[in-house]
């Protein structure tokens, strides 16, 4: 109830539903927007893994991989996403 006083109606309700419409879409837009490209930034910052980041980790390890451990590997990163 405490809200309802504190908003300021025009008077016409078909206006104020309006305008609250209008404002939801606007922010759903916003928002889509902007996640859009706090997404793109973070891959484009953080890739995802792929063949030579796992040859590289392999090679970390003391192993020399080969073709087959690499695409085994792929596949089971693959899956987990």
């Amino acid at each position: 109830m405490l809200l309802l006083e504190t908003v300021k109606c025009t008077g016409n309700v078909w206006m104020d539903v309006l305008y609250l419409v209008i404002g939801l879409i606007v922010g759903v837009v916003a928002g889509l927007l902007i996640s859009r490209k706090l997404v793109k930034k973070q891959l484009k910052d953080n890739p995802p893994i792929n063949e030579e980041m796992i040859k590289t980790l392999m090679r970390g390890m003391g192993r020399n991989p080969s073709q087959k451990q690499v695409n085994q590997m792929m596949k089971q990163m693959q899956r987990f996403q």
